[in-house]
């Protein structure tokens, strides 16, 4: 069985609303490239804080962004109510790859999608660590076949 491409909703896992801002919007008339960074962010921590009891505050492993893209399929503005889908791309000792796509409430093909790395290292010394058992367990739950 093929896997849905990224631009497709049936190849995501698990969703959360993503709300447009005002500020997103640039002087053209769309929400500006880097806030989809920010979408991705904030779904990506979404799913660790929720699924994999991640807390921010004081956990003493802390993922580090090493590093993501973005493929821009289609333009978004204010107020456009979106949905952030999420999966695990590929799940290492210490790191995670996450698949995410970016959608119009009621579309199933993605405006944007890409990859956000994750390094897990000691709060403390900023060395690589192994990933926490909660979140491993989360993330293998949203273990994606394919890659983007």
């Amino acid at each position: 069985m093929e896997v849905p491409s990224p631009e497709q909703k049936s190849s995501y896992k698990w969703f959360m609303p993503v709300p447009t801002r005002w500020m997103d919007n640039d002087i053209f008339g769309h929400v500006n490239n880097v806030n989809y960074y920010s979408y991705f962010d904030t779904v990506a921590n979404s799913f660790l804080i929720r699924e994999g009891g991640f807390d921010i505050h004081n956990a003493e492993v802390i993922g580090y962004v090493v590093h993501s893209q973005c493929n821009y399929l289609r333009g978004i503005t204010f107020p456009d109510q979106l949905n952030g889908g999420f999966r695990a791309l590929k799940l290492g000792n210490s790191s995670v790859t996450y698949g995410i796509g970016i959608f119009r409430e009621e579309e199933d093909s993605a405006s944007a999608h890409g990859t956000f790395t994750h390094v897990f290292v000691d709060r403390k010394t900023e060395r690589p660590t192994p990933i926490p058992a909660s979140i491993r367990v989360a993330l293998e739950r949203v273990l994606s076949g394919k890659g983007e």
